[in-house]
């Protein structure tokens, strides 16, 4: 009989910087034993919208570890200072990395700890009640046990319902440079999606219209190109009173909030707002030129000609309320991401917590599960925690309170009050 491997304190499942994060934080600590599980061979983050001079839309100091520990042998400043680099960055008077910059410093904090496996796809969890532990079963037949689990699979690529099972070469951005050389050899592109990952491929495609003659459309639901709201008292919304405030309202008061919040954090980029404006106007001195921005514009159907090669798209402006089509060889959807439960856990499910509207109920402390310690949510739970879910700045926040309740002592210090506002009467 094989025996039973050795339990670990915990497992992280998933490698997104927020799980890297709590890797980096929890190597030094000795009485923590974890293990991380990642499907890919190495790490990578949205390598197709690697476009060149992209950027993070938070500080440097919003890396893996500072947040929660200044004196981190894994900062992004280190980083830069073991790549020859830091003083490079330092004249530079910038505090946002480019995202090609970002990947690299979580590849290189990778690659300095013991507790990543990569190359481990995770099969199924299970629970054993008299153990009282979580058996983790990866495809290559290996098994790891533990009392805790830390999920950080991400969210995956959004396709709007109007596009599900349609034909053709259309893309979702997260692919957008792999299959940028071939959609640029069509006569006609668009571009659906609202966000700063539409704006970017809009920008980008907007540069090179005049090279390769296409038409270019961008598509968006939204009334207007809303901007990042960036403002520093906005910025305390980020901040644990109001994670407090927010966690601590009525559920569909919550859920009435999110969907008014997402210009917190999908806004785009003032700056690029202008630079695009600003392009268009240099793109139709010699004449219009040939692209179209079309707001209130909702995507409701889409159907693939494979013998004419393009998509016919039915859109709706809503204001109107009126009907219109569009014809495009190329069809990119700048949609996002949205969470999905990982299937590995349908074993578990029982011991899930879930709200009225079927997703997880996320406690103040990111548990999951029935007993409020066992599993721990990272992302994913805009719904509970508001717009600090997504955040990078307050990943290392959210990494210190769950090592908090892993211990069940602080190891790393948790801000309780960093905000001049007050929230809650």
């Amino acid at each position: 009989m094989t025996a039973l491997p050795d339990p670990h304190d915990f497992i992280g499942i998933g490698l997104g910087p927020f799980n890297l994060g709590l890797a980096c934080l929890t190597e030094p600590v000795d009485e923590l034993n974890g293990v991380f599980l990642e499907s890919k061979p190495d790490f990578e983050w949205h390598a197709g919208m690697f476009l060149e001079g992209a950027h993070l839309q938070t500080p440097f100091m919003s890396d893996l570890v500072t947040m929660a520990d200044p004196t981190s042998p894994y900062s992004f400043l280190n980083y830069l200072k073991e790549r020859g680099r830091l003083y490079s960055f330092y004249i530079r008077e910038n505090f946002y990395p480019l995202r090609t910059e970002y990947n690299d410093y979580c590849r290189w904090a990778a690659a300095k700890l013991s507790s990543i496996r990569f190359g481990e796809t995770v099969d199924t969890v299970t629970y054993d009640e008299g153990s009282e532990l979580y058996t983790v079963t990866t495809a290559s037949g290996r098994a790891f046990r533990s009392r805790h689990l830390v999920l950080g699979t991400g969210t995956p690529p959004h396709i709007p319902e109007a596009c599900r099972g349609l034909g053709g070469d259309f893309l979702h951005n997260s692919r957008y440079l792999e299959g940028k050389a071939e959609l640029q050899k069509k006569k006609s592109i668009t571009l659906v999606g609202s966000g700063q990952s539409a704006a970017e491929i809009y920008y980008d495609l907007l540069s090179e219209i005049d090279t390769y003659g296409y038409r270019l459309n961008w598509v968006t639901r939204s009334p207007r190109f809303f901007p990042l709201e960036y403002t520093k008292l906005t910025l305390e919304m980020t901040s644990p009173e109001y994670i407090d405030y927010f966690h601590a309202l009525p559920e569909e008061t919550r859920y009435r909030l999110e969907t008014g919040q997402k210009g917190l954090f999908k806004g785009i980029d003032g700056e690029l707002i202008d630079a695009i404006f600003d392009l268009l106007y240099q793109k139709n001195i010699a004449g219009p030129a040939p692209t179209r921005l079309l707001t209130n514009s909702a995507l409701v159907s889409a159907r693939y000609d494979a013998e004419g090669g393009a998509y016919s798209l039915g859109l709706r402006q809503e204001e109107q309320g009126k009907d219109y089509g569009l014809t495009t060889e190329g069809l990119i959807l700048a949609t996002g991401y949205r969470y999905e439960a990982p299937a590995f856990l349908a074993p578990v499910t029982g011991r899930l917590r879930h709200d009225s509207r079927g997703r997880f109920d996320v406690a103040r402390n990111y548990s999951i599960d029935t007993t409020g310690r066992g599993i721990f949510l990272q992302n994913a739970s805009v719904h509970t925690h508001s717009i600090t879910s997504p955040d990078l700045g307050m990943g290392a926040y959210r990494n210190a309170y769950i090592i908090g309740e892993l211990l069940g002592r602080e190891v790393y210090p948790v801000e309780k009050s960093i905000a001049f506002q007050e929230f809650a009467v």
